[in-house]
């Protein structure tokens, strides 16, 4: 490859003692780049409410294989320098190379690789997998690393603050500087003096809350990272604090009063002009609960609200009160969520050092006081191979790659405080995690509240902490381990115990799990070996983050440890445009609960018209629960969200970012109840959303947000209701009066005959003419009348596809030997004539999902073990078919056949949904997300914000939000 010059030394030769990198995915002499297809695109993003272009850059390069969707968050979000100029980068091989030979650099300076082969390896096995979407690091690194700009690396903080003015002020000052640089952070005021205890002057101390309302309109004020969100924050008060009943009701009171000003008038929906007049608007806060008080809330008894300055009980409150207090506010308006002290310290590597006190503001990052973390994900679905099984090795091979490079980058990162810095560095704090968990379980045919698929994803995430401490072990033997580690040598060596006994209480249910359970009872072995050995390089390994915005880099269908938002989704197209698709992973699930042929298509046609799967044609009810969803009909329950977090928790070293959504009538007991049943089942952290409690969410058409039910009734006695009926019918696309056609004669079993296709000046086939007999005969007619129906079928909409589909492998006479070479037998005239239209007329992927391939094809299939195609449309993802099927249909233009040749290798039986136009058609025009998407199947309006950047309706990643239209999320990530 010529377009980067400046790659890793390629000096070959031993280096001394340092990592064994292993090949995973590249090709020993042939650099990834030169393995995929690259086309340029025009990346075009508006402000739909405002007609407003708000982002505008041409001729950026990508693989063909990634969506628009990806490519347009991507340039707009990642790419560096001004755009219209120079210094501006310009497709996804400048920022992969950006990023990669930074680390690589570091690397090699720091003694990580045993030679210049080894660095080398890494280098490509990296771009590797950022290029093919295997896994992503999280935003800051894309920000910020290879450029002028500070190394900053890191999305999570954790700040400290003490009883004094000046570590007051200095927290402000900390937090605007990280606030300015796009990351969020957390931190615990607990060590500031209640307002009932007296300051050493004599008077009464204003209090930790008092205090939040300065740091609530800091951070209001600075917009984060320069763009138009605000800044993502996390408040901890600790339960014995003396002030714990004002720190419970504060927002819940000030909810209050955005409903009375929006209720005389004032615009209080999230960015509105009058929203700013409210206070704590800006932080989720979360209550620190002990043992102590959980057993008291348990038996019934008091508990004790101690000083501040001498720990001594100052008063006495009913538990179960309190906890019914945490519980209402919640009720009311979502916080505070819940943080339970005693478990997250349980599993504390570095006790010796300090306790965990707060979170970063998603909750995942738990860790010692001025420290960081920086974070990766890995796509699960990308390791679900074609029998549908896990590839555990490769997923094993790639956890230790990855957290070998964010190990890495902490040699070179910038961090916005010194104390951070050095705790950072001290300590080496790493968060590795994954998404696309909801995918992988239904694609497996895993319920997502399940026994089955509990153990599947407890069996992954055991491997996933395993691997990385077996590496970060590893690494500690070249480079030593972290320098807090001494001190905390048996406590780093007890955690890891912990989670390899947590290991062996997994029940496996079937082969996946336990394949993959196995080589993670072999890591954990490793991890205490070598730990024993060696010691660790670094203090944590794992969380599991929302993974917003990179989890569109890496077009994942679900974020973080989430089950699918909806069956149906959003999807925009090549050349603009946008369709209504169902989620790609329904047929695979479907196929491999056993469902064939038409019953999928039956199934899928079903879920795109109504939105969910009850009562669908051929759906078995026990299957149900593989296609419940975060939303909609058919939504998981509260404590379906809460085992599922219990299952993995014991295998991370942070927590976990998630949030459990509840129905709008549910109690106030219920909310109590779940925040009890998390203590018991060993979780670190846990917050709740009820639907619409919270005011300020504004709908989808800009306006005023939800009103209480009574205000509503009244609008509706009053409103003048006008339903409009829109149908859509499809529209007969004619041929031009003079159009291309080629005439193939044909031999099927000795009887020979003529087919003659007519094209569009596209080159999309448009009609067929078949003559096979005498003129007159009745064969002859029968074959005319075929032909015509046929035709009107592809020029009324009906893809190609499935016309293959229904005709391939009909069997009746003549049928036997042909005379052409890419197909040498057929089981009839049909089956012939339509598998001579698909290889003339069909791009390659769908064509290799349904077996029809080219003499040529199949002889590199025999030489290399996988089909090359020599003609047609390709990709590795899923996606790229069904782009297919919307380029085909009335709504979309098809890509003239020249614009599609390609050289990319595609692995044999790459699966696809095999569906046909079932999963893809047109979108109203006042639909511009998925979840706007489910608001139409359910008749009412999702409870989430419009983002501040392009107008597009949010949907939930873990406790934060994230827009579809551009990437923005509500959180720190």
């Amino acid at each position: 490859m010529t377009e980067t010059a400046n790659r890793a030394s390629t000096r070959k030769g031993p280096r001394g003692k340092g990592v064994k990198i292993e090949r995973i995915y590249t090709t020993p002499g042939v650099h990834p780049y030169d393995e995929v297809t690259w086309e340029k695109r025009d990346v075009v993003q508006q402000n739909w409410k405002t007609g407003e272009t708000i982002f505008e850059q041409r001729g950026v390069e990508f693989p063909d294989f990634w969506s628009v969707n990806a490519s347009t968050i991507v340039t707009t979000k990642y790419f560096r320098g001004a755009v219209g100029t120079p210094q501006r980068e310009t497709g996804l091989k400048q920022l992969i190379d950006r990023v990669v030979l930074t680390y690589v650099k570091a690397g090699k300076e720091h003694g990580y690789f045993a030679s210049d082969d080894d660095a080398e390896l890494f280098e490509h096995e990296l771009t590797y997998a950022l290029l093919h979407q295997v896994f992503s690091f999280n935003s800051p690194v894309w920000f910020n690393v290879g450029t002028k700009s500070p190394q900053q690396v890191s999305a999570c903080f954790i700040l400290s603050v003490d009883d004094s003015m000046d570590s007051i002020l200095n927290w402000y000052r900390e937090e605007g500087k990280i606030f300015q640089g796009g990351s969020g952070a957390g931190l615990n005021l607990s060590r500031i003096r209640s307002s009932k205890e007296l300051l050493s002057s004599g008077g009464t101390a204003s209090g930790p809350v008092s205090f939040m309302r300065g740091a609530d309109a800091s951070a209001g004020t600075i917009k984060s990272g320069g763009a138009t969100r605000r800044a993502a924050k996390m408040v901890v008060l600790d339960v014995d604090h003396p002030d714990i009943e004002e720190f419970v009701e504060t927002k819940a009171r000030e909810e209050d009063k955005i409903r009375a000003l929006r209720d005389a008038g004032f615009d209080m929906d999230l960015g509105g002009k009058d929203i700013v007049s409210v206070q704590y608007q800006n932080a989720n806060n979360s209550v620190r609960v002990n043992d102590e008080f959980m057993r008291a809330v348990e038996g019934g008894t008091d508990f004790g609200l101690r000083s501040r300055l001498d720990g001594a009980v100052i008063e006495t409150v009913d538990a179960r009160d309190l906890w019914a207090k945490i519980a209402k506010a919640a009720w009311e308006c979502a916080d505070p969520g819940i943080q339970y002290d005693d478990t997250i310290n349980a599993w504390h590597t570095n006790p010796e050092t300090g306790r965990i006190t707060a979170s970063n503001p998603c909750s995942e990052y738990m860790s010692l006081d001025n420290s960081a973390c920086n974070l990766a994900s890995l796509n699960l679905l990308k390791f679900l191979k074609d029998d549908d099984t896990f590839d555990a090795l490769t997923f094993q091979k790639v956890t230790e790659l990855v957290i070998t490079a964010m190990d890495i980058s902490i040699c070179f990162a910038d961090f916005p405080t010194e104390s951070i810095g050095q705790t950072t560095r001290d300590y080496r704090q790493l968060g590795i995690g994954y998404a696309n968990l909801g995918a992988l379980l239904m694609a497996t045919g895993h319920g997502y509240d399940s026994e089955g698929g509990r153990s599947l994803a407890a069996s992954i995430t055991s491997l996933l902490t395993g691997a990385a401490y077996k590496r970060s072990a590893e690494i500690a033997a070249v480079v030593g381990p972290y320098a807090g580690y001494a001190r905390n040598a048996d406590a780093h060596k007890r955690v890891m115990r912990k989670h390899q006994a947590a290991n062996d209480e997994v029940k496996t249910l079937d082969t996946i799990d336990g394949d993959i359970h196995r080589l993670a009872t072999k890591a954990w072995n490793d991890v205490v070996a070598l730990g024993e050995k060696h010691g660790y390089r670094n203090a944590q390994a794992s969380v599991l983050a929302p993974t917003g915005t990179i989890g569109f880099m890496m077009d994942c269908d679900t974020t973080g440890i989430e089950p699918d938002f909806s069956l149906v989704k959003f999807k925009k197209l090549v050349g603009g445009g946008s369709m209504q698709i169902v989620n790609l992973t329904i047929p695979r699930a479907l196929k491999k609960l056993g469902y064939t042929g038409e019953t999928i298509e039956a199934i899928v046609e079903y879920i795109a018209d109504k939105g969910h799967v009850i009562d669908a044609p051929g759906l078995k009810p026990e299957h149900y629960e593989v296609f419940d969803t975060a939303m909609g009909a058919r939504s998981i329950s509260p404590m379906g969200h809460v085992k599922m977090m219990a299952a993995t928790q014991p295998f991370l070293s942070g927590a976990i970012s998630k949030t459990v959504n509840l129905p709008e009538d549910a109690t106030v007991e219920e909310i109590a109840d779940v925040y009890f049943q998390g203590w018991k089942l060993g979780l670190k952290a846990l917050a709740v959303y009820r639907d619409n409690c919270k005011v300020g969410q504004p709908l989808s058409d800009g306006g005023s947000t939800a009103k209480d039910k009574a205000a509503d009734a009244a609008a509706e006695a009053d409103a003048v209701k006008v339903e409009k009926v829109i149908e859509y019918r499809p529209v007969r696309r004619r041929l031009p009066k003079r159009r291309g056609s080629q005439t193939t004669s044909f031999a099927v079993g000795g009887a020979e005959g003529y087919l003659t296709a007519g094209t569009y000046e596209s080159g999309e086939l448009g009609e067929i003419f078949l003559k096979f007999g005498k003129q007159g005969s009745t064969l002859a007619g029968v074959m005319d009348a075929f032909s015509i129906a046929v035709s009107i079928g592809l020029q009324y909409g009906v893809p190609l596809e499935t016309f293959v589909e229904k005709f391939t492998n009909l069997r009746f006479e003549p049928a036997g030997l042909t005379d052409d070479p890419d197909v040498r037998m057929a089981q009839s005239i049909m089956d012939y004539v339509f598998r001579r239209l698909a290889l003339d007329y069909m791009d390659f992927d769908t064509r290799n999902f349904m077996g029809i391939h080219t003499a040529t094809e199949r002889a590199r299939q025999l030489e290399t073990g996988e089909y090359t195609p020599d003609g047609g449309q390709s990709g590795d993802d899923v996606e790229d078919e069904l782009e297919s099927y919307a380029q085909s249909a009335p709504v979309a233009k098809a890509k003239p056949a020249e614009e599609t040749k390609h050289t990319a290798t595609i692995p044999v039986a790459e699966v696809k949904s095999g569906a046909g136009a079932a999963s893809a058609r047109e979108v109203s025009s006042d639909v511009h997300s998925s979840a706007e998407l489910l608001e139409k199947f359910q008749g009412k309006a999702a409870d989430a914000p419009m983002c501040m950047t392009c107008g597009t309706k949010m949907r939930p990643a873990g406790s934060c939000y994230v827009c579809e239209g551009c990437g923005s999320t509500s959180g720190c990530s």
